[in-house]
């Protein structure tokens, strides 16, 4: 079993005692589960306006952050939406539970004033303490899974619970019509990405499967293929059922290739190490499907872990892949 830094032991027991989700080593940043009313982060590019909590009537309403990039309201190009899950960890560090964020407004500017990408509103979706595996583990890809699997992921990740459709449904039916009606954004196909880390990669991937009319591309970052809570421990993560449950989700409900862009990674430190079958199947099931190396690709980042600093300073690289036919070059 690899050896565990001091950092991972007091992470992993954080968990226990305040039920965050996975992060750093083995105990998640992304997943941090803000308070009930979370302090609101700030920005240096742009401006930042918190919306909600967002009604819903499938799952819990909660806040979502909004990025608008400077000049939007003058630019003639409507912007595309860039959906990305754990709201909390994305724009300000001094806000967050581990002082580490993604800063993705930052990439999202830079990318734009290369003219990489179009005009893009990031929306922060935040998630609710205790509910995000079941919220985030696709839900038709866990019905895949053995019985004993099945039951032991409900009684011990999701409390009973698979809540991923529903939480789609909020994002499609509640919150995107929000920001549409606010803001001058893009219709139609490649008008709308989204992309996250950990479990919130899981989640970005089943989006774009579950609704390919909506979700041009999806960007997971440490995909979190084994899918169990790092109360576990390192080796009771280790599974092979649940990614075999997932490569067997892609095989059947993959949107065939031409229309999507897809972006999968992983580290190799200490969480991320147990990310390499997943990631060798859904590449073999890409290949499979007839994807090209253009329009889906799986990286490896050595040296990395499972964290927001490691996911910053890759982020920009993964949405230029996956934005690339949205952007102003592409028309």
């Amino acid at each position: 079993m690899p050896c565990l830094s001091r950092r991972q032991l007091l992470a992993t027991a954080a968990w226990a005692a305040g039920g965050w989700g996975l992060g750093s080593g083995l105990a998640g940043t992304a997943s941090a589960t803000a308070p009930a009313t979370p302090m609101a982060p700030q920005v240096d590019i742009g401006e930042l306006v918190r919306l909600g909590p967002v009604p819903s009537n499938t799952v819990t309403p909660r806040p979502v952050d909004v990025w608008v990039p400077p000049g939007l309201a003058a630019s003639a190009e409507p912007a595309v939406l860039l959906f990305m899950h754990d709201g909390q960890m994305l724009f300000d560090a001094r806000t967050t539970w581990n002082r580490q964020a993604w800063n993705a407004h930052r990439a999202v500017w830079a990318l734009m004033q290369k003219r990489l990408i179009p005009p893009t509103l990031i929306v922060g979706v935040h998630n609710v303490e205790g509910q995000r595996y079941a919220e985030f583990f696709p839900q038709k890809a866990l019905a895949l899974a053995t019985e004993a699997e099945r039951l032991e992921y409900l009684r011990h990740e999701s409390r009973g619970r698979t809540l991923a459709d529903a939480y789609l449904r909020h994002l499609v039916d509640d919150i995107k019509p929000l920001i549409e009606a606010r803001w001058p954004v893009r219709r139609g196909p490649r008008s709308a990405y989204t992309a996250g880390a950990s479990m919130g990669g899981l989640i970005s991937l089943y989006a774009m499967c579950e609704h390919p009319e909506v979700f041009g591309g999806a960007a997971g970052l440490s995909t979190h293929w084994v899918g169990r809570g790092p109360h576990r421990g390192l080796e009771g993560v280790r599974n092979e059922e649940l990614p075999r449950a997932l490569s067997m989700y892609l095989q059947r409900h993959l949107p065939p290739p031409g229309r999507h862009r897809l972006w999968l990674d992983r580290g190799d430190d200490a969480l991320d190490s147990l990310y390499d079958h997943g990631l060798q199947a859904a590449a073999a099931v890409l290949r499979e499907r007839g994807y090209r190396p253009d329009q889906a690709t799986t990286r490896v980042f050595p040296g990395t872990g499972h964290n927001e600093s490691a996911w910053a300073a890759r982020l920009d690289t993964a949405l230029a892949f996956m934005m690339a036919d949205s952007s102003p070059a592409q028309g």
